[in-house]
């Protein structure tokens, strides 16, 4: 039963998306460190707690496939998304694609240097050694 699970859990993870621009801070890249150390020993790994295990992988799974918004319940043979959205975009109008483009880990350096004030950038320009500095020491 161990072996079942840990299959179900690598089809997850091959289905699951990676962003490479969010550097470390990826859902899919998190999760397939997790079930790396959850199945240490792979199909031989023993489960403490199966119910648990199960659970995970059904809410993990139904995440990956977009059960609630695409989804749902269904009411005289027909499919209603259980959380119907009428447009793509969150309150501030900004798409999904744009979020992408802002937490990726490039934009975020980005507006770190832009936080950090004059008088800031000053001193790490001049306090930052020369190649020749070094090699005196």
């Amino acid at each position: 039963m161990a072996a079942l699970r840990y299959r179900r859990f690598l089809k997850l993870c091959e289905e699951w998306p990676v962003d490479e621009s969010r550097g470390g801070r990826d859902l899919g890249a998190f999760l397939r460190q997790r079930v790396a150390q959850a199945f240490r020993e792979g199909e031989n790994t023993q489960v403490q707690d199966p119910e648990s295990c199960d659970h995970m992988f059904d809410s993990l799974s139904r995440i990956n496939s977009n059960f609630y918004r695409e989804k749902g319940y269904r009411y005289n043979f027909q499919l209603f998304s259980k959380y119907p959205r009428i447009q793509d975009t969150s309150f501030t109008e900004v798409t999904a694609e744009e979020y992408r483009m802002v937490l990726a880990t490039d934009s975020l350096k980005q507006m770190e240097e832009m936080k950090k004030g004059m008088w800031t950038r000053l001193k790490e320009k001049f306090n930052a050694k020369s190649p020749q500095d070094g090699a005196k020491d």
